[in-house]
């Protein structure tokens, strides 16, 4: 009984330290890897943890022009995304095993309407609002880079 209160009050701190932080200002930035959309190299912070995505680019006030953000989930599935606390416009690739981008969503800053993958996937790529069609990046096109096998 006693780890259980203790893993319950480890848990409760955990996200009021989250909270607070999200008050705060803007989250960390997380370590990055980078991702080849054909001749455009992505600096990408990747978000594995649930804290981690659940924190996003929230509070943000902007990114750099190749930068981004990866989700990275163990198993593909249904995911979608909304945009509560985020003050950035992105648009967002749902983007399938081998890299192939499955479809694009653009979001609106601090909205909680939902963007979703329209088939299940393990990956979830934010970039500024425009970013893929100002370089003609559309869906089935292929990112390249170490999350993706390569």
């Amino acid at each position: 009984m006693t780890y259980i209160k203790t893993l319950t009050l480890s848990l409760a701190l955990g996200l009021l330290s989250l909270n607070a932080q999200a008050q705060d200002g803007p989250q960390p930035r997380l370590p990055t890897l980078p991702i080849s959309a054909g001749m455009h190299i992505i600096q990408a912070e990747i978000a594995q943890s649930p804290a981690q995505q659940m924190a996003g680019m929230m509070f943000r006030r902007q990114m750099g022009t190749n930068e981004g953000m990866l989700f990275v989930n163990a198993e593909s599935a249904p995911r979608c995304f909304w945009m509560r606390n985020t003050l950035v416009p992105l648009t967002i690739a749902f983007i399938a095993d081998d890299g192939s981008i499955v479809n694009l969503a653009d979001m609106q800053p601090q909205s909680d309407q939902s963007h979703c993958s329209t088939q299940p996937v393990r990956f979830a790529l934010e970039m500024n609002q425009g970013w893929f069609a100002k370089r003609g990046i559309k869906p089935g096109f292929k990112l390249r880079g170490a999350p993706f096998g390569g």
